[in-house]
């Protein structure tokens, strides 16, 4: 960890350590070796977040990984294997925790995952569409544990916005 060095208002240095501050549901995330991203711009004339009393509602969120669908960009049965499909529908869920974490401070505020709907991108024929989305919700369920249990949808489509493979969208009740 880097030290980071800082002129006291009285003018002596100190020498201090940047530490991060994490809640719990963070500190599970960095267990699983994963982190929240840092946020993309809305791609459109939209709110990616939008509440209404305690419950939270998530635009459609796409696998950006630093503003690139990278790997995440095609088909699921053509360019898409069904475990880097379940890996994009676990970096929505991380970007669309981003976004709950700016508005409310902290993740441990989430009472509970209401829904989700997934889309997952695929050639005719596919129909894995909910093994997919398991990588949403097994990290949600990770994460919350029996709050972290939610209904959902998980359909195919035959595109989605800029290429990406999967776009979910999310309902969050909040403490």
């Amino acid at each position: 960890m880097k030290k980071e060095i800082f002129q006291a208002p009285t003018g002596a240095k100190s020498e201090a350590t940047a530490k991060p501050k994490y809640d719990k549901i963070e500190e599970k995330l960095l267990n699983k070796l994963l982190r929240l991203p840092v946020l993309s711009p809305p791609l459109g004339n939209y709110l990616p977040i939008n509440k209404s009393g305690k419950t939270y509602f998530l635009s459609g969120q796409l696998p950006l990984k630093d503003g690139s669908l990278g790997s995440f960009k095609g088909r699921l049965g053509k360019e898409i294997s069904i475990e880097n499909g379940r890996a994009a529908a676990l970096q929505c869920t991380l970007n669309a925790l981003a976004y709950l974490k700016q508005d409310l401070g902290s993740l441990e505020k989430v009472k509970r995952v209401v829904k989700l709907t997934g889309f997952v991108s695929g050639m005719p024929g596919f129909s894995q569409q909910p093994e997919v989305i398991n990588g949403a919700s097994d990290l949600l369920v990770d994460l919350y544990g029996e709050n972290g249990k939610h209904a959902r949808t998980a359909v195919g489509v035959t595109d989605l916005p800029f290429g990406a493979c999967v776009e979910i969208e999310y309902i969050f009740e909040v403490k």
